[in-house]
């Protein structure tokens, strides 16, 4: 039985270099243009694509199988795709000079690539060489820190929509034979694209990381290039406990400061829908956003009840930027600011919802009872405390990001980590919260919810 008209598997196994694969032949670009020329003839709900590993045939590929027919293409090319689509999907007469008819010949090459794959891996297995995916694991530096430079050096936006490796270098300053070294390696990485001499971007790069889009994303990305140096300390972080070059806070330049809020802010608009269905809105008339940064949070619950009103507290260098932020937003009326610091200050009385998010990870166990502590005294009863950060599970193993994200708490503060729901959980019950709750969200993040009695 199909439930979808067809069903398309696309291979995009990729495979070291040098080694054929569908990968390397424009996979992805056959993918994507799969995707947008299903959606542009109005056969989203028609055709189900699926992007597969290995289908045998790597030195034919990009390859593609076709159900519930079980026509088999290779060698697809992303200008073959409008008349995959139109001629098979649309009119169900499959494309026959892409196809491959010889049914034996084709099962033979299969269980052929299938062997000779079987023999290299046992072949480099009992050679002792380290796996693949482990080795990537480790090199995986290399690839980043020529990302974080690019974003640095702002070459994206220095490309524009053009240039040779002479004019790039010419705008950074920089010397013309390592800024095509690095340009060179960018392309190879599939940031950008390079003709005849000259670079482009592509489109992931066009979209986000070059100064002409609306959706550019550099100043946000600034925050993780100034993380490098931090997480080049981890050795020494781990042999004395703490952070080694200073406080991530205690010495924030300004650049820095913008740089994290921007991050934060760019962090919380994809979250923002799913915090406020959690939490929920009803009888919540006052709200305090302790640590608000940009007032992401607060601006999205001020605009999804408007007669709450909502009060960021955090420090004065930050709430000059967050008031850029409310303004712009248009909701001074609803959404105010009060500077203090949240690991010693009052938080004030009254308030329906305390919202604490990004914070905890930033502050030690003892810390984090007090503010807890603090957020009771400032709700009123039956409001609620919601604590949203990178939570771990009980034996702080998952997930994945949130064991890397306590490590970075390592290198960039003096006692912060992540921390496990158990542990929230203690907490919270120590301020004599009740009905306390772990919600779990998709993505990197969860809640933590209690109640004041």
């Amino acid at each position: 039985m199909e439930p979808f008209l067809y069903h398309v598997f696309v291979c995009d196994q990729k495979k070291p270099e040098g080694t054929p694969s569908c990968s390397a032949r424009r996979s992805g670009d056959v993918i994507e243009a799969l995707r947008s020329e299903i959606v542009r003839q109005g056969m989203i709900d028609e055709v189900q694509l699926t992007v597969c590993g290995s289908l045998g045939l790597c030195e034919h590929g990009p390859n593609m199988v076709v159900y519930p027919e079980g026509i088999w293409y290779c060698g697809v090319s992303p200008e073959d795709v409008p008349e995959i689509v139109r001629s098979h999907f649309e009119e169900g007469a499959p494309v026959e000079r892409l196809m491959r008819t010889d049914t034996s010949q084709l099962r033979s090459e299969i269980l052929s690539n299938r062997q000779k794959a079987e023999a290299a891996k046992w072949a480099h297995d009992a050679a002792g060489a380290l796996p693949d995916e482990l080795l990537q694991v480790i090199r995986g530096f290399q690839e980043s820190r020529v990302v974080l430079s690019a974003i640095e050096l702002d070459i994206f936006s220095k490309v524009g929509n053009g240039a040779t490796a002479t004019s790039v270098a010419a705008g950074l300053g920089a010397n013309a034979r390592s800024t095509e070294m690095l340009l060179n390696a960018l392309t190879a990485m599939g940031l950008l694209t390079k003709e005849n001499g000259t670079f482009y971007n592509s489109k992931i790069s066009a979209r986000y990381l070059n100064a002409g889009s609306q959706q550019n994303a550099r100043e946000g990305l600034m925050h993780i290039v100034h993380l490098w140096p931090r997480w080049s300390t981890l050795t020494d972080c781990v042999r004395r406990g703490t952070a080694v070059i200073g406080r991530e806070m205690e010495e924030r330049s300004e650049e820095k400061t913008r740089a994290f809020i921007a991050a934060m802010d760019r962090n919380a608009a994809e979250r923002v829908p799913l915090v406020i269905r959690a939490v929920g809105l009803e009888g919540v008339r006052r709200m305090l956003d302790v640590g608000g940064g940009s007032g992401a949070y607060a601006i999205a619950f001020a605009r999804a009840a408007k007669e709450l009103r909502v009060e960021i507290l955090d420090l004065a260098d930050v709430i000059a930027l967050t008031q850029n932020y409310i303004e712009n937003a248009g909701l001074a009326a609803q959404v105010k600011t009060r500077p203090g610091d949240l690991r010693t200050d009052s938080l004030g009385s009254g308030f329906d919802l305390v919202f604490v998010s990004a914070i905890c990870h930033m502050l030690d166990p003892e810390e984090n009872r007090g503010l807890i502590q603090r957020c009771h005294q400032a709700l009123a009863p039956r409001g609620r405390l919601v604590v949203q950060d990178f939570i771990l599970e009980p034996d702080k193993t998952s997930p994945k990001f949130a064991a890397l994200f306590a490590l970075n708490m390592l290198v960039g503060t003096r006692g912060g980590s992540s921390y496990s729901c158990d542990e929230y959980t203690a907490w919270m019950h120590q301020a004599a919260f009740q009905d306390v709750k772990h919600v779990r969200l998709p993505g990197p993040s969860s809640l933590m919810i209690g109640t004041r009695g």
